[in-house]
């Protein structure tokens, strides 16, 4: 492509917006045809402006961004690339379908490759193709975006995924649930040990355990989940907390509040 790309920013928050229109200033040949507070005032601008590209914020009042794609038709919606500042299940098929999606805080180089995927799809043709796609799946979602779509059906199982997927700059890591082990907090980012690695992924704990399977994944303590088939010791303390040994050594507390599970990791083998 030699035309400049025009891209719109629709997002609630003014910070977010400027912030983001700043970013692709800095990209050359990003021509900002302009920013949009929420989905109503993005489709007139949309039908206005025919950008090339939509930086969308999925969570925003009023016509939310799964809202706003909803309502485009195949032929006048943008490539979609997704901003949002959770990583929950739905993001996942983002990554999927969409062009690409962006975590917040926006990191530069992250914008610059969702630019360059735009600008590749654009160019080979493969924008109608992206497009369909993505209205297809959002048509199947709930209007919370909780209905999964990320995988295919021989990859899922009943209600929930066999493969997480972690995102970690440039790379996108396919993580089987069936290899992970435990799952540890540290903020707002998860720590999966699998396999005898380690791999960091932005979520919440809770959004997290929203997504594994509860008839194999346990919260044993605030800030930890558990796969009970890994577990083959069960150590009690006498402050009435509970230590699990998984394969390999590794030891973990449960805590007190959580030992009414204690009987549910002792059924999992």
């Amino acid at each position: 492509m030699t035309d400049p790309l025009r891209a719109l920013v629709v997002d609630d928050e003014g910070l977010a917006r400027r912030g983001l229109r700043l970013r692709l200033e800095e990209i050359d040949g990003v021509d900002v045809v302009g920013e949009c507070r929420n989905g109503r005032e993005a489709l007139a601008c949309i039908a206005e402006q025919a950008p090339d590209l939509l930086f969308l914020d999925i969570q925003m009042p009023g016509m939310d961004g799964l809202a706003l794609v909803r309502e485009l038709q195949s032929d006048a919606m943008p490539l979609v690339v997704f901003v949002t500042a959770y990583d929950q299940y739905a993001v996942q098929a983002f990554d999927l379908h969409a062009v690409d999606y962006l975590l917040k805080p926006v990191e530069s180089e992250r914008l610059a490759e969702a630019v360059g995927r735009a600008r590749r799809l654009l160019g080979d043709r493969g924008a109608a193709t992206e497009k369909a796609r993505l209205l297809e799946l959002v048509r199947t979602l709930s209007d919370d975006g909780s209905i999964p779509g990320a995988l295919d059906a021989e990859d899922r199982g009943p209600g929930f995924p066999e493969r997480l997927v972690i995102r970690d700059g440039a790379e996108t890591t396919l993580v089987p649930v069936a290899t992970i082990d435990w799952v540890d907090a540290a903020g707002d980012y998860m720590c999966i040990h699998a396999a005898g690695q380690t791999h960091i992924m932005r979520s919440t704990m809770k959004a997290l355990e929203a997504q594994l399977d509860p008839d194999r994944f346990l919260r044993i303590h605030r800030s930890t989940l558990v796969n009970a088939a890994r577990v083959t010791k069960v150590r009690n303390h006498i402050n009435g907390e509970f230590f699990l040994v998984l394969e390999g050594g590794t030891s973990l507390k449960m805590s007190r509040s959580y030992r009414d599970r204690i009987d549910r990791v002792l059924g999992a083998g």
